[in-house]
């Protein structure tokens, strides 16, 4: 099915279940094709084979993501 963003905003319950049930739906934005809506375990199903899924997964700089965030805002020094 396709839905416009409008679609979206003013019938997004309807929307829902319609995904609930297993239908894809295809968002559109001035006639282009913008999203798609899946079920969750549609879209769990082919994580596994994706290559960019844990890629980061052996990086010790990123086991405390905290740690990691509060790093990347601290910025850099001025000298």
């Amino acid at each position: 099915m396709n839905a416009t963003a409008k679609d979206l905003r003013y019938n997004l319950k309807g929307i829902m279940d319609l995904v609930e049930r297993g239908e894809e739906v295809l968002v559109t934005n001035r006639g282009k094709v913008k999203a798609r809506i899946v079920s969750v375990s549609e879209a769990a199903d082919g994580l596994e084979e994706n290559p960019l899924v844990g890629m980061w997964k052996d990086r010790e700089d990123m086991l405390d993501v905290d740690v990691h965030v509060r790093n990347l805002r601290r910025g850099r020094p001025l000298c």
